[in-house]
């Protein structure tokens, strides 16, 4: 039973017991209307609380029911509000850990909510493309007010409940408790129980004194901030009409809108990447009970950016660093950008200065790899060139005490021969941070071909610990993220030798969505860096065919924003991306040498080719098992490269767009006598599955 009853005295304590987050999927909704029934039909019950169990009092809605039968199969979410709305017995709802969504709007239907501290209280349904759907937009303004709850369901922010009880004239929760809840709820039913009539939150007006100014001032703030996404702008309109029109009308408004977003392709991406957060962190053959090995010291070899950065995200979680370089001027540069980078979130008030203290005083610094050899998990951050990490892999080998992880934060490079540089590659493994790692969520979790599941488990348990999106990839040249990303660079290439200039593959890929195109993302990330992996290239894969324009940008010394000039050129302090005429005639000159007529190229050509890169290697990189599903490679790309978020990743996107007509696209770029005819041959898992009609990502 996922709803229990329990008696105290003339109240009954009805449980939601559904973990982990008590979510009102259709067995829950019966169960707990089967226990209001029960308790409405006792006549020695005078009054009840609903609870939730566990941690939580409930999460909402169950996400996974959306759009199949049992969303809507009765009891409903508002067929279940109504019910407890109606009924002739007070209802309190007592809230603690979380309650969002059906959760709150459920609380909402209840004649009372009385609320532990802490408790974090969300309408999230907009980060799913959704407005709230069960009377959230109807009933949140009338219990604490227009402006508040229109800022709660527009952001979908969870407010924690002491935070809301403080706001002026709020009807949202009616006593903190700040002992034991139930006992306190159980007290508070006690002295309402005969109070009648019994209040409504249905019934309060909601009304703002600027009504048309406020709601088109929000209309306009949500179009400019969420302009991919229709959600934000029909969550105004949903508030608006809680002020001008009735309840009934507002509900009918509401559920129209609801109903009409599930099924946008903006609504259907971001409950992709919701899911697919979440799958990645099951691995098939790493049972979730897998024994953990404790980290509670980390050792940072390397006080670079990358380093500092590395080190930020455990001393974040208070988990003790010290890092090691091989100078003390090194060791001061690095010690000195972390300090910068705490006191600039000290300055902006998102760090407080005893936080900031605690967190510096958890970093230590030493020259002495004999320093290290108590931490439990060791990061090396250093150059990325095989032969720097041989040396310090050894040292690690020396030193490192038994059971101790040590991880290598390459981004191309062999971990299983990086591993071979140790008596311990069961230990070995890959932990791919992207710059800046104080910042990006992505982790790569590389897991070498002899890394013990423990270690892997244990690696994916402490990203999450330091708020990583953490995604695992085989080993191979690039990994995930930047294998495919070396295609979708070969094809930015290439359209410029065919015509277009930097700017205009730039514009038209970020016209699409996303954050940055490819010319500026390397002037960003630096050119040199793309230089010197293209160099390793051209030894060990000679038939892999790149534009020349990259390296003759380079040999001008243009290698991006920290020398003012590359793809673009740039002003001191500023980082817009300004059209270079030098550049453009050094690929005028280069096509007129290759004997190239340039040629116009529409915006949907740069854009499906740039993605479609993406998709036809993704799928060589699942057919060799390096990725292990389809969202994996989504999610590496959402939160690690830029692609939007209104897309849903690579993989959804071509989904979307239909597996048949990417590859008719493919086949079309592949005549293309400037192209690589070869690269864009279907990948074997492409081609099944567009034979057999299925799709990367199933439904």
């Amino acid at each position: 039973m996922t709803a229990s009853l329990a008696r105290h005295g003339r109240v009954a304590v009805i449980t939601l017991d559904n973990p982990p987050v008590n979510g009102l999927g259709l067995e829950t909704r019966r169960a707990l209307a089967a226990q209001v029934h029960a308790a409405e039909a006792d006549p020695q019950i005078a009054a009840m609380v609903i609870a939730g169990a566990g941690r939580v009092f409930s999460g909402g809605a169950d996400i996974k029911e959306f759009g199949s039968p049992k969303a809507v199969a009765e009891p409903n979410l508002l067929s279940l509000i109504l019910l407890v709305e109606r009924a002739t017995k007070p209802v309190v709802a007592a809230i603690h850990g979380t309650c969002m969504g059906g959760g709150l709007e459920l609380s909402l239907g209840c004649h009372y909510r009385v609320a532990a501290p802490g408790a974090s209280i969300a309408l999230p349904e907009v980060k799913i493309g959704l407005v709230p759907g069960a009377g959230g937009t109807q009933r949140l303004p009338r219990a604490l007010g227009v402006e508040t709850a229109l800022n709660m369901i527009v952001s979908g922010e969870p407010v924690r409940s002491e935070q809301l009880a403080q706001v002026p004239g709020q009807r949202l929760i009616d006593r903190l408790i700040e002992g034991e809840l139930i006992a306190g709820a159980v007290a508070f039913a006690e002295e309402i129980a005969d109070v009648r009539p019994l209040p409504r939150v249905r019934d309060l007006k909601a009304a703002h004194p600027e009504a048309d100014a406020y709601f088109q001032f929000a209309r306009n703030t949500a179009r400019a901030m969420a302009r991919h996404f229709p959600a934000p702008v029909k969550c105004v309109d949903c508030v608006e009409k809680s002020v001008k029109a009735s309840f009934d009308e507002g509900m009918r408004f509401e559920r129209e809108a609801f109903l009409g977003l599930m099924w946008t392709p903006e609504c259907k991406a971001l409950r992709h990447a919701f899911f697919a957060e979440r799958a990645a962190s099951k691995i098939a053959d790493v049972p979730e009970d897998t024994p953990l090995r404790p980290v509670d010291r980390v050792a940072v070899i390397g006080a670079g950016t990358m380093g500092g950065g590395i080190a930020m995200n455990f001393l974040n979680a208070g988990i003790p660093v010290v890092m090691l370089e091989m100078k003390q001027e090194a060791l001061e540069r690095g010690v000195a950008t972390i300090r910068r980078n705490y006191e600039a979130q000290v300055r902006k008030g998102k760090l407080k200065q005893d936080k900031y203290e605690q967190r510096m005083a958890l970093l230590s610094t030493t020259l002495s790899y004999a320093d290290i050899g108590d931490a439990d998990m060791a990061i090396e951050a250093v150059f990325e060139d095989m032969a720097v990490k041989q040396a310090v892999f050894e040292q690690l080998d020396a030193v490192m005490k038994p059971g101790a992880i040590l991880a290598t934060n390459t981004s191309t490079l062999d971990v299983n021969r990086i591993a071979s540089f140790t008596r311990r590659s069961q230990d070995v493994i890959g932990t791919h941070f992207f710059s800046p790692a104080n910042v990006m969520k992505l982790l790569e979790v590389v897991r070498g071909a002899e890394t013990a599941r423990d270690v892997l488990a244990t690696v994916m348990a402490l990203g999450r610990k330091i708020r990583k999106t953490c995604v695992v990839s085989g080993v191979c040249d690039g990994f995930i993220g930047n294998r495919m990303i070396e295609q979708y660079s070969r094809q930015a290439g290439f359209l410029l030798e065919e015509g277009c200039t930097p700017t205009q593959v730039d514009r038209a890929i970020e016209k699409f969505g996303f954050a940055m195109g490819p010319f500026r993302m390397g002037d960003l990330a630096g050119n040199d860096i793309g230089w010197y992996i293209r160099k390793r290239r051209y030894l060990e894969k000679p038939d892999l065919r790149y534009s020349r324009t990259a390296d003759l940008l380079c040999e001008m010394g243009r290698f991006g924003q920290k020398t003012g000039a590359g793809w673009h050129d740039y002003q001191a302090g500023k980082r817009d991306a300004i059209p270079s005429p030098v550049v453009e005639q050094m690929i005028a000159d280069h096509r007129a040498a290759l004997g190239i007529t340039p040629r116009r190229i529409s915006d949907e050509e740069i854009v499906h080719r740039l993605v479609y890169s993406l998709v036809n290697e993704a799928a060589r990189l699942l057919e060799e098992g390096i990725a292990a599903k389809a969202s994996d490679i989504d999610m590496v790309y959402l939160t690690g490269y830029g692609f939007p978020l209104h897309r849903g990743g690579p993989m959804c996107y071509a989904d979307t767009q239909g597996l048949f007509n990417v590859v008719e696209d493919m086949k079309r770029f592949a005549r293309n006598p400037h192209d690589d005819a070869a690269f864009w041959q279907p990948a074997p898992l492409l081609a099944r599955l567009v034979a057999e009609g299925k799709t990367f990502n199933p439904a």
